[in-house]
C-alpha cells in the first residue's frame, strides 16, 4: 500500500465512519473496484479504528470524563453496599443502602454497557459473514440501499425529548442489536443507531451523543479481536509508518465529521445522505454484475 492509498482510505474512513453513509461499505467498494490490498491489512484496520476512536474521545471528552467519574463512584457505592450487607447480616441491623443509579450520567453508563452486550454477541458471531460480504460488491450495495431507507424514516420521524432518565434498558438493548447488525458492510453504524435512537423518541442531541459514545466499546472490541490476528502477520516498519499516516488522517477528518453530524441531526438533514447511499448502492450492485 502506498502513502497516497493509505491517506485516501484514512480520509474515506474518517468521513464515512461518522456521517451516515457506511465506512465499511465505502472501503469494501473502493478496495474491490480499485484493487487496493494491504499486506497485513488487519493492522491497517486496527489503526484506522484507533484513529476514529481518538476523534470520538476528543469531541465528547467532557461527557466521557463525567461518565468515568460516575463509573468510579458507582463502584465505590457498590463496595459500600456490600459492606452494609455484611454488617446487616452479622449484626441483624437494617442500615440503608446507597442508590447506585441516581442521575443521568450514571444511567447513561449503564445504558451503554447494556447496548454493548448484543453488539458484542452479534459482531463476534457474524465476523466470518462480514468478512465474506466485504469481498463482493453486492452485499455493500444492498446494505447501502437499506441505509438509505433508514435515513428517510429518521428524516420524517417526529422529534423526541427523551434523555437517559426517560429511556428503558430494553430500549437501549434493541439499539445495541441495531449496532450489531450494522457491522455488515454498507449498513451505516451511525445512520442505523441514530435512526434507532430518533425512532425511540430520543432528544436529537442525546441521540448523537448516545450513538457515538456507545460505539467506543464496539470499536475497542473490534480492535482487540483484530490485533491478535494482525500480530501473526508481520509488517515491515516502513509500511507501519504508512498505516499510521492513514490512521492520523482518519482521526483528523473524523473529528470534523462528528461536528458535521451534530448539525445534520439537529436540523434533520438526512435526505441528501439517503439519496447518496441509494445511488452508491445501485452503482455497487451494477458493478457486481458487470464484473461477473
Amino acid at each position: 500500500m502506498s502513502v497516497l492509498q493509505s491517506l485516501f482510505l484514512g480520509v474515506i474512513q474518517g468521513i464515512t465512519e461518522f456521517l451516515p453513509v457506511s465506512s465499511s461499505g465505502h472501503l469494501a467498494i473502493l478496495q474491490n473496484l480499485l484493487g487496493i490490498r494491504a499486506d497485513g491489512g488487519l493492522l491497517f484496520d486496527v489503526l484506522l479504528h484507533v484513529g476514529t476512536l481518538a476523534a470520538i474521545l476528543c469531541v465528547f471528552r467532557k461527557d466521557l470524563s463525567r461518565m468515568l467519574l460516575e463509573s468510579a463512584c458507582m463502584v465505590r457505592d457498590m463496595i459500600y453496599n456490600l459492606k452494609i450487607f455484611a454488617h446487616n447480616r452479622r449484626e441483624q441491623d437494617a442500615r440503608r443502602y446507597r442508590r447506585i443509579v441516581h442521575n443521568n450520567y450514571r444511567k447513561f453508563v449503564v445504558q451503554v454497557l447494556i447496548s454493548t452486550i448484543p453488539t458484542a454477541i452479534i459482531g463476534y458471531a457474524a465476523r466470518d459473514l462480514v468478512e465474506i460480504a466485504a469481498q463482493t460488491l453486492i452485499a455493500p450495495g444492498v446494505c447501502l440501499i437499506l441505509t438509505a431507507g433508514l435515513l428517510l424514516v429518521a428524516d420524517v420521524t417526529e422529534t423526541g425529548r427523551r434523555i437517559p432518565k426517560d429511556v428503558s434498558y430494553t430500549n437501549v438493548f434493541m439499539i445495541g442489536v441495531a449496532q450489531g447488525l450494522s457491522t455488515l458492510p454498507g449498513l451505516s453504524r451511525s445512520g442505523t443507531t441514530i435512526a434507532a435512537c430518533l425512532m425511540s423518541g430520543f432528544d436529537k442531541r442525546f441521540a448523537v451523543r448516545y450513538s457515538f459514545i456507545m460505539s467506543i466499546p464496539a470499536i475497542l472490541g473490534a480492535a482487540v479481536l483484530e490485533i491478535g490476528e494482525a500480530a501473526a502477520s508481520p509488517v515491515a516498519l516502513p509500511q507501519v509508518f504508512i498505516y499510521l499516516l492513514g490512521a492520523a488522517a482518519a482521526g483528523v477528518v473524523g473529528y470534523f465529521s462528528i461536528k458535521k453530524m451534530l448539525v445534520v441531526v439537529r436540523r434533520k438533514q438526512f435526505k441528501g445522505f439517503a439519496v447518496y447511499c441509494l445511488i452508491l448502492g445501485i452503482i455497487a450492485i451494477t458493478g457486481y454484475f458487470v464484473q461477473r
